[in-house]
């Protein structure tokens, strides 16, 4: 399990986790907008960095976009899709999740 699904509140704070990606471990994250999950590698499409200036804080002040802290590019979250910055088109990489029994999961090949 990634998380409880009541530590995610629409637009607010996400949760931090790793996902493997073939040898590699990547960090990512988790959020709720729209009353769903959504979960992305947290690697900027711009410049490959994190996006959160502190942990777990990746909405913008409206919280109604994902920002990346460093250059302020922003993504939509139900999608990844850049919605402004110099990076306008590209997207961040999705990671598969599913939420049930109370949890959010990665999604495997049962789900």
């Amino acid at each position: 399990m990634i998380c409880a699904s009541g530590a995610l509140q629409d637009g607010g704070d996400g949760v931090r986790f790793t996902v493997r990606r073939g040898e590699v471990d990547l960090p990512a994250f988790v959020v709720r907008h729209g009353g769903a999950v959504h979960a992305y590698i947290n690697r900027c499409a711009h410049v490959p960095i994190e996006l959160d200036w502190l942990p777990g804080r990746f909405f913008d002040s409206s919280r109604h976009f994902l920002i990346c802290a460093t250059h302020g590019v922003m993504y939509a979250p139900d999608s990844g899709y850049c919605v402004q910055g110099p990076c306008r088109g590209a997207r961040l990489e999705p990671v598969a999740v599913i939420e049930r029994d109370g949890g959010v999961f990665l999604k495997d090949d049962n789900d």
